[in-house]
């Protein structure tokens, strides 16, 4: 029962970093509202990939 319990408990855990993980991924894409048609519309700020995507600047 204690060894099950503790399975549960540690699953958990690894749950919550995955989740954590995939959040925190998933934030860093950034929109700005510069409208664009290609790539070289954006602007280019240093140490970020920036393109065109569906009209709009994004960050990669």
């Amino acid at each position: 029962m204690v060894e099950t319990l503790k399975l549960v408990y540690v699953l958990i855990i690894f749950y919550s970093i995955f989740l954590g993980i995939i959040v925190c991924n998933s934030s860093t894409i950034m929109y700005y509202d510069v409208p664009c048609e290609k790539d070289k519309d954006c602007p280019a700020p240093p140490r970020f990939n920036i393109r065109c995507r569906k009209g709009y600047c994004v960050r990669i």
